[in-house]
Order: C-alpha cells, then structure tokens, then sequence
C-alpha cells in the first residue's frame, strides 16, 4: 500500500506542483476540447488557445507577487 500512496504522491507532484490553479484550467481545458469534439466545429483550437491563456496568466501572477 506505501507504494501505491508512494506512486500517486508521486503524480499529484509532477501534475499539480506548486500551481493547482493551472492543472485546474488544463483540465477545464481537456474537458472543453472534448465537447468541442462531439460537434462538427474542428477540435483543435481550445487547448492551444488554455495552454496560451494559462501561460499568460501565470506569468502575470508570478510578476506580480
């Protein structure tokens, strides 16, 4: 059981790491490109559009800190 906690401490690090509010919008983001999926609009702008959003907000908030 330590190394099934171990394993999962261990993801929850690398994914969340110091900013649970950017894992938070790449997953809003996955989830927003899914349902983008299931119409006939092209799939394939909503992450890189998150991705750049997040970018941008994160380095605005570290600046300003």
């Amino acid at each position: 059981m330590t190394r099934l906690r171990a394993f999962g401490q261990f993801w929850w690090d690398f994914v969340v790491g110091d900013d649970w509010l950017s894992a938070a919008s790449i997953v809003v983001a996955i989830a927003a490109t899914a349902a983008v999926a299931t119409t006939d609009v092209p799939a394939w702008w909503p992450m890189p559009l998150a991705a750049a959003t997040t970018l941008y907000l994160t380095l605005r908030r570290a600046l300003h800190r």
